[in-house]
């Protein structure tokens, strides 16, 4: 039986629902389905805490600590969910007077050099949110996300994304073109890059341990000439967004193409490390990180 349709409707359906509810009450249901699927999904609640782990500096056998800091992982991750599903329908002044931004002079002074900014961001926070306030200062952005089964629910989130003024290319073989096009029209990418989907990434030291992360962001600034950045969206306190946004990498030439990739990445792995430890709670990271705790390397 094809659940697909099933699926997009009552994700449809919860949207809309959430969209209309008072925004403390949306907030409310956010807190609430985080503590159900924390004490729900024991696997992904373990894999959360391993990741938190790195970060906190924690020994495994402080659960209380961890277990404390991973429900919190959930509640914010929910909150992310129920965000995205209000947001579309959000005033653009809204989203700017909830929005407090550190560091947007990066970004004006490397789009007014007019090769593009490409801007590496991690999985923390509400980037989305980010993007509707760059949207709103003729900023608009474009990014890359991996394709949501069923098909229907994936055109359903990039139409949302379109009504905030993102555009977002599907996680495919013609996605690199795209973002370098949008390059040369000296346009802004966004790209979240603390996961290696694909399993081609460059190796990075990452809170200590060896692991890897996407070429992608280093690669396209190296041959687009493009300034390279880095940036957050933390949510909150209540309804508000802080973002930051960091003075651009230097990407002068040291090496061959591979080397120079390598240290930029390397680069942009320790200042993810920074962003994370601010709010580890909001690193939405689900999914095994380092080759340890893959099942297929035999953890």
């Amino acid at each position: 039986m094809n659940k697909g349709p099933v699926v997009f409707r009552t994700y449809v359906t919860l949207g809309r629902c959430l969209a209309s509810l008072p925004e403390p009450v949306a907030l409310g249901v956010a807190n609430l389905v985080g503590d159900v699927l924390f004490w729900a999904r024991h696997e992904q609640r373990a894999m959360v805490s391993k990741n938190l782990r790195r970060v906190l500096d924690a020994d495994a056998s402080d659960t209380a600590i961890l277990d404390r800091w991973a429900r919190r992982a959930f509640r914010a991750y929910a909150r992310y969910w129920v965000e995205g599903a209000r947001l579309g329908g959000t005033p653009s002044s809204e989203v700017e007077q909830r929005t407090f931004i550190q560091g947007m002079q990066h970004l004006v002074e490397g789009m007014a050099l007019g090769k593009g900014v490409v801007m590496a961001l991690p999985h923390v926070g509400s980037w989305e949110y980010g993007g509707a306030f760059l949207a709103s200062q003729d900023l608009p952005m474009t990014a890359v996300a991996e394709r949501l089964d069923p098909p229907e629910l994936f055109e359903y989130f990039v139409e949302q994304r379109a009504a905030m003024g993102l555009t977002i290319v599907p996680l495919d073989s013609s996605s690199g073109g795209v973002l370098l096009a949008t390059l040369r029209r000296g346009g802004l990418v966004g790209l979240l890059c603390d996961r290696d989907i694909e399993g081609t990434g460059i190796e990075v030291d990452f809170f200590g341990e060896t692991t890897t992360m996407p070429a992608g962001p280093a690669t396209l600034a190296l041959r687009t000439g493009a300034v390279l950045t880095t940036g957050v969206v933390y949510s909150g306190p209540g309804p508000d967004h802080r973002a930051v946004i960091e003075p651009p990498i230097d990407t002068s030439r040291r090496g061959t193409l591979r080397t120079d990739v390598a240290r930029l990445t390397q680069e942009i792995a320790h200042r993810f490390e920074g962003m994370i430890r601010r709010a580890p709670e909001q690193w939405h990271v689900f999914q095994p990180l380092w080759p340890v705790d893959r099942p297929e390397d035999g953890a």
